[in-house]
């Protein structure tokens, strides 16, 4: 029987993901596109609301928004090399999620809380189209560099 190369998850993954989680300012945000079903993504803007749940400012006027609202089953991918080096040996999480529109009556929270991070946001923060998404997770792989891969519940990443 071949050896799994996913390692048994242990506080160094939980401690990993978490961070990649918390330090995240972008992430590549995968959907269903709403009108061919195939698989698509997006770059949008991330950070943590109060509560540590990765959020994200989007517009109605985006596509990935429009999916979400379709069904809120997503990806996230978080995680950036630095601009020297070889991009697969820095770590990465794959983030399997559910997203949630977050009520208009949580807005103010969470805009102090998103400008805190995203500061040029104020800009566009309180435009009519653009609200607040919560993305809650399922599960995750984490890859921590070469030989280094682990999968996460959502209880691992909270």
């Amino acid at each position: 029987m071949e050896k799994s190369p996913i390692r048994p998850t242990n506080d160094e993954a939980r401690t990993l993901a978490r961070r990649l989680l918390g330090d995240a300012r972008h992430a590549a945000l995968a959907f269903t596109h709403p009108r061919s079903g195939a698989p698509f993504i997006s770059r949008i803007a991330l950070a943590p609301a109060p509560d540590g749940t990765p959020m994200s400012l989007l517009s109605t006027l985006a596509l990935h928004t429009r999916a979400l609202h379709r069904s809120g089953a997503c990806a996230l991918l978080v995680g950036e090399p630095p601009a020297k080096g070889d991009a697969l040996a820095f770590p990465r999480l794959s983030l399997s999620a559910r997203a949630e529109f977050a009520p208009r009556q949580r807005h103010g929270t969470l805009r102090e809380h998103w400008l805190k991070t995203h500061p040029k946001a104020k800009l566009y923060v309180d435009f009519a189209d653009f609200g607040f998404v919560l993305f809650h997770p399922t599960g995750a792989a984490l890859n921590g560099g070469f030989g280094k891969a682990w999968e996460l519940t959502a209880q691992d990443l909270s």
